[in-house]
């Protein structure tokens, strides 16, 4: 334990695997106790526990589906009771769904924009209730944000468009309260979803200036140096971890 956030209390959601699960991982290895929650996968998500507690740390895994603005609400909540206080939110969890601008449906835009937009919204707005002077929210986006070169991700790109104006103005409205709220946008890292040996890896890689994907640690790294004491005076700022993607 490295203990620059001891004493602190972070929720990650959509923390049970890839990015998410480095996050939660790499704040408790700096001393916060982490709740962590995740919709389906049960298992991986109390793997991700028992790594943290194996390490020293406090862990905790809540089932909620962040679609649910009442569920996602009432898990903020409890979170906050359940370890007294919260001092760092991060929106990690996310909805993920391309295809062809004609093909694309009401629901799935639907979807896209409660999980990505509407969720990190709610949750915000809930964790603000509790967190004092120091707070921390941290948004993860994407650099689909920046630069769309493929097709079929009008839906994602939007979405995650969105989330550096929410960044901006609530860090605009948190900042009286030391509050600080940014955007961390990953590039291609190498995740179930977009993994470094996949078949497009070599076209991605070649969009990149370094030339090669992110490990999940990596976008780790960046959101806490964020949430510590290093990130005191940044605000409504959009980092890319990105390997120079969108330069």
């Amino acid at each position: 334990m490295e203990n620059t956030l001891d004493g602190k209390v972070a929720l990650v959601t959509g923390g049970g695997r890839g990015i998410g699960a480095a996050v939660a991982l790499r704040l408790a290895r700096e001393g916060a106790a982490v709740a962590l929650t995740f919709q389906r996968d049960e298992v991986r998500a109390d793997q991700v526990v028992r790594d943290i507690a194996a390490a020293g740390g406090r862990a905790v895994a809540v089932r909620v589906d962040s679609a649910d603005p009442i569920a996602l609400v009432a898990a903020v909540d409890r979170v906050a009771a359940e370890f007294g206080r919260l001092d760092i939110l991060v929106n990690n969890a996310g909805a993920f769904l391309l295809g062809p601008l004609e093909e694309l449906s009401l629901a799935q835009f639907d979807q896209t924009v409660a999980v990505n937009v509407r969720a990190p919204f709610v949750a915000s707005q809930a964790a603000a209730r509790h967190m004092a002077a120091g707070g921390r929210i941290i948004n993860i986006g994407s650099n689909a944000a920046e630069r769309a070169v493929f097709p079929g991700f009008a839906l994602y790109s939007l979405s995650k468009t969105a989330l550096i104006g929410l960044t901006k103005a609530l860090g605009r409205e948190l900042g009286p309260r030391a509050i600080t709220v940014n955007l961390v946008n990953p590039g291609p890292t190498d995740t179930e979803l977009n993994p470094a040996d996949g078949p497009n890896a070599a076209v991605i890689n070649g969009f990149t200036a370094l030339g090669h994907y992110a490990e999940p640690a990596d976008v780790a790294a960046a959101v806490a140096f964020l949430a510590g004491g290093g990130g005191r005076y940044i605000t409504g700022a959009t980092v890319n971890v990105d390997g120079g993607f969108t330069i």
